[in-house]
């Protein structure tokens, strides 16, 4: 069981909060590029650690970040017209009086002021950059003098034949979908089907290993960026399969891989503290991808999803449809749950659980141990934030160079040891995989 306030110091991401100044302190992913796709694309409304933002591309190519709501009487800048005209600075105008703002909140015209004035200078929205690395718009929210290094994912720096990146809107608190990824343990039960069907899973010798063995033993290390969830299954005589997954503080997870599949994971970014983005990736280390893997990926399989009409990025199965879930499927064995997809089995059940979990009611296993330490990590590190000023974990980029694996190994072996090269993301190197 959790003590309450844990659980709301853990949930809680908005300004002044501790999870959410832990949060500032780290590049996060904010969008997708494909949402700012060319210089003077319509701007786009952005909502992230409970702040309501703008993001904007100016005519000038230069992308932006800032606060919703014009400095003069509060409208929406999502109504603003991305300007285009030749021979004037480049700017988001307000529609309501026509206030105009730089990609770093700047406002560079009063049309209402006299031609010398220099009102304008006085106004500043909050701003936060917005940074293109990979098929991501990253955002950094804290201290400008304290900001970072950008991130140096794999999945984000591999030649982008190699790479493909979807995000979901899922309706919980972003923790219980965090805690969802390093949990290995219900893989064997939820995704079972997925193993044996899904195009994006199926051939692996280590998915027998998944369905032969449902109790697995966890063991959890420390790395510099955070954990590594170490699980364990009855393999060959005299062998364990293990699937090694890292965490990296606050938000990342990789999954361990498949066969040649492609590597995948996802980052939990907090909307508010009922909502979170999802921001899902696949890539390979030494290959593109192929067309069929990207179409697979685009239909929603693996661990992507469909969407509904509007551009949301709110899945297809969604709570309001209860999922789409198909009983009689679910009777003939072909999913567990009754609900189709790798991701949003996940989600369905993650949302399940109210927009907040209660963590004071549950009943904790063995098996639970990577979300346990995970826990107490994030909780250590954000009090020594705000106590000491002590920068937490996963903020340095070699912490972000790391690599999921799953291998085969004599049964004294320690997986730390056995793997220590193949966790290290090296370039041009395949990933370690059965």
């Amino acid at each position: 069981m959790l003590k309450q306030e844990i659980n709301e110091l853990l949930t809680r991401t908005g300004p002044g909060t501790e999870m959410g100044d832990l949060f500032r302190q780290y590049w996060i992913p904010a969008m997708l590029a494909e949402e700012l796709p060319e210089p003077g694309s319509p701007p786009v409304r952005v909502k992230l650690l409970s702040e309501r933002l703008i993001a904007f591309r100016d005519s000038a190519g230069n992308y932006g970040l800032i606060d919703e709501f014009c400095a003069h009487r509060g409208v929406s800048l999502w109504f603003g017209n991305n300007e285009l005209d030749s021979g004037q600075a480049p700017g988001l105008r307000c529609a309501y009086h026509g206030w105009k703002y730089d990609t770093t909140g700047q406002c560079i015209e009063v049309p209402s002021e006299p031609d010398n004035s220099t009102f304008c200078r006085k106004v500043k929205l909050t701003s936060y950059p917005l940074v293109k690395v990979g098929d991501i718009l990253w955002t950094y929210m804290g201290d400008p003098d304290k900001q970072p290094a950008l991130p140096e994912y794999e999945f984000c720096t591999v030649p982008s034949e190699q790479s493909y990146t979807s995000k979901r809107w899922q309706e919980c608190n972003w923790l219980q979908a965090l805690e969802g990824g390093i949990d290995s343990s219900h893989v064997s039960w939820l995704h079972n089907a997925g193993l044996k069907n899904d195009p994006l899973f199926k051939g692996s010798r280590g998915n027998e290993y998944n369905l032969n063995d449902m109790r697995p033993f966890f063991e959890v290390v420390e790395s510099d960026g955070g954990l590594l969830v170490g699980v364990r299954r009855n393999a060959e005589e005299g062998h364990y399969y293990w699937r090694i997954t890292p965490w990296v503080m606050p938000a990342f997870t990789m999954v361990p891989p498949r066969a040649d599949h492609p590597v995948h994971g996802h980052f939990w970014v907090p909307i508010d503290d009922e909502n979170c983005w999802v921001f899902t990736f696949d890539y390979l280390p030494v290959r593109a991808l192929t067309e069929a893997e990207l179409a697979a990926m685009k239909a929603g399989h693996g661990v992507h999803n469909e969407y509904e009409p509007g551009g949301t990025y709110r899945p297809l199965q969604n709570r309001d449809n209860d999922y789409m879930m198909d009983r009689d499927a679910q009777r003939r064995g072909e999913t567990f749950s009754g609900i189709k997809g790798i991701a949003m089995q996940d989600a369905s059940l993650q949302e399940s659980m109210g927009p907040i979990v209660d963590r004071s009611k549950e009943r904790l296993v063995s098996a639970d141990s990577g979300i346990i330490k995970a826990r107490r990590k994030l909780v250590a590190a954000a009090v020594e934030l705000r106590e000491k000023g002590i920068t937490p974990p996963g903020v340095d980029p070699v912490h972000h160079r790391v690599r999921s694996v799953a291998a085969v190994l004599p049964q004294d072996a320690s997986f730390v040891e056995a793997c220590r090269e193949d966790l290290v993301a090296t370039p041009g190197v395949r990933q370690t995989t059965v």
